[in-house]
């Protein structure tokens, strides 16, 4: 069995994982089936305007009694009114991105709530820690939409020896081999986005969901890096006409014109040629829309197979 970590017990969950905050995909349903199945649920603020966040968090405490939380990200124009709606809702649990969470700690923590950065660096997750973060999710390369430059592999066990937090490992898990390895690495649980964007739960159209689970393994991309926001994608039109303009030197104005609206019309719309297809490399271990619960039991069997599994080899070579 796997012992308990103190990220269950921080953040009252019956699994380790967290499901990601991604934008017009974490919302009050998906978040409620997350957390009714044992992890934790996540409604993503993205640019919602804040009467929408204040609905969707309305509408998970009706549809869940169990701990959710609420990614900020902070580059979004709408995250100030994001972190009063949080306050005034008194939300358990806050996870951020895209920026410097100082104002959400200094905001948050004094009533209670529980604020976790996503970082892409050691420098990063130890400033965090300086901050007040009761924990942070280390998020590698290989995650799917806004990227950093560093494999999990190597980012998580660095950040475990950098704090003295707990550490959420993100990028490139998506069943129990990754839970095992995330854990080999030193991190307390993991967070898990791509797969539960083929959650029978997700909002996301069917194209979307279809064209996660046709993937393979080198189905993604990343474009956007001349922006300073690089974002890993399914290759499509989109991304091929990304690459275009980036190497003619295109502004970042011009790009960012590109990208507008682009993550509704693939999540919303079913627009897989000219939509921004967010997903990571574990895409192609994708194979099937089912349950949230469902895929956190078959994550977690599969760890416990993983780990009896390695138990016995490590035996044997004794």
């Amino acid at each position: 069995m796997l012992k308990r970590t103190r990220i269950q017990d921080l953040l009252g969950i019956e699994y380790p994982i967290t499901q990601g905050g991604m934008a017009w995909v974490a919302n009050a349903n998906l978040a409620a089936a997350v957390s009714n199945g044992g992890g934790l649920g996540v409604v993503a603020a993205g640019s919602m305007p804040p009467e929408l966040l204040d609905a969707e968090i309305k509408r998970v405490r009706k549809m869940t009694n169990k701990p959710f939380a609420v990614n900020i990200m902070l580059m979004s124009p709408t995250a100030e009114a994001a972190i009063e709606v949080v306050a005034e809702n008194r939300v358990p649990i806050v996870t951020t991105g895209a920026g410097s969470p100082g104002k959400v700690i200094d905001r948050l923590k004094p009533l209670g709530t529980i604020v976790i950065p996503v970082i892409a660096s050691v420098a990063h997750a130890r400033r965090v820690e300086r901050q007040g973060a009761d924990a942070v999710i280390a998020e590698g390369i290989e995650a799917g939409g806004h990227v950093g430059e560093i494999t999990t592999m190597v980012l998580v066990p660095q950040v475990v020896d950098a704090v003295d937090i707990p550490v959420i490992a993100a990028g490139g898990v998506a069943d129990g081999r990754g839970v095992i390895a995330a854990f080999a690495l030193g991190a307390e649980g993991v967070q898990v986005g791509t797969r539960f964007v083929c959650a029978t739960e997700s909002p996301a159209h069917e194209a979307y969901k279809e064209a996660i689970i046709k993937a393979t393994d080198r189905s993604t991309v990343i474009t956007g890096r001349t922006t300073g926001h690089p974002v890993r994608c399914i290759k499509n039109k989109l991304t091929k006409k990304f690459d275009e303009l980036e190497s003619k030197g295109a502004s970042i104005e011009e790009l960012e014109a590109l990208g507008t609206g682009r993550l509704r019309a693939a999540v919303i719309e079913g627009d897989i040629e000219w939509g921004s297809v967010m997903a990571g490399q574990s895409a192609g271990m994708v194979k099937k829309i089912q349950p949230a619960a469902e895929i956190i039991k078959d994550l977690f069997s599969d760890a416990e197979r993983v780990l009896r599994q390695m138990q016995s080899y490590l035996l044997n070579e004794k």
